[in-house]
């Protein structure tokens, strides 16, 4: 007999270790390909006041008549921090939390008032509102003043389209 060289099919070892690499490169590949996804939807997320105040684009200056220059007044969210312009968050319930409007669009935004709309937020904190529920609102800003030196809107009407969280159609914070 002659010696001859066999020719060995492909181990099992050999096969599993080629189907793991293939596996592991396309599930690393559809991970990464999501990660686009992921980033902008921490974008889209709702914002806390200190993050809306990095917000590009807005103008803390107003002309008036006369071209006199006149600040713009923000809001301080729980009465702490620098005053945000146009924020799309306002916290209701400073003590808990419980509600927050949010997804603030302002149809008018001066120096003397503002008028948007929105949804109001009730979470489970909020004690005897309905729990976990969304709102749709309309907003007013006004009573702009001086506050630890930049202006800001001291009160904040909240008129309820449709269904309320605890009855009232309408109510009036503070918020400076």
């Amino acid at each position: 007999m002659t010696d001859r060289a066999v020719a060995r099919g492909a181990g099992l070892r050999t096969v599993v270790a080629v189907f793991l690499g293939v596996a592991v490169l396309v599930i690393g590949g559809v991970w990464l390909g999501d990660a686009t996804n992921r980033a902008s939807v921490v974008n889209k997320a709702p914002k806390t006041a200190a993050a809306q105040r990095t917000g590009a684009g807005q103008e803390s200056q107003v002309e008036l008549e006369g071209s006199e220059a006149r600040e713009l007044p923000g809001v301080r969210d729980c009465g702490v921090g620098e005053p945000v312009l146009e924020p799309t968050i306002i916290t209701l319930d400073c003590n808990n939390s419980g509600r927050v409007a949010s997804g603030i669009h302002w149809e008018a935004y001066a120096a003397d008032g503002a008028a948007g709309s929105g949804v109001v937020q009730v979470s489970t904190n909020a004690a005897g509102a309905a729990a976990g529920k969304s709102f749709p609102v309309r907003l007013r800003l006004y009573g702009p003043k001086e506050v630890d030196g930049s202006v800001a809107f001291t009160a904040l009407e909240v008129r309820y389209v449709g269904a309320t969280p605890a009855g009232e159609s309408r109510e009036v914070l503070p918020i400076a």
